[in-house]
């Protein structure tokens, strides 16, 4: 399953109303950790199918959601669960670090 685009169009379906976990990446073409990042949030997405959606959020193009959750630096990690965020996560790490910062939510 590939990574979801977020908009403010979609956002509401995709995350707040999902029966799953979110975990949503606000992230930027721009931005270097963020492109570090990328490969392992997708190896999470193929692991932890069914267990949590993943999707991500272009700052550059979805200003408004970035404002709403306070994104100051990127990449943020958020983890939403029943429409609520549960934890953040701030920049770039190992994937094993960042899967124990995950498990938790599930």
């Amino acid at each position: 399953m590939g990574l979801l685009p977020l908009t403010e169009k979609n956002f509401d379906e995709e995350v707040m109303s999902s029966p799953i976990p979110v975990l949503v990446d606000f992230w930027a073409e721009w931005c270097g950790p963020c492109k570090m990042i990328s490969p392992v949030i997708d190896e999470i997405a193929q692991e932890l199918t069914g267990k949590l959606k993943v999707a991500k959020v272009n700052v550059d193009e979805a200003q408004e959601l970035a404002v709403k959750f306070g994104i100051m630096s990127i990449p943020t990690l958020l983890i939403f669960k029943k429409g609520k965020v549960v934890s953040q996560i701030v920049g770039a790490m190992p994937k094993e670090e960042l899967l124990s910062k995950i498990q938790p939510n599930l």
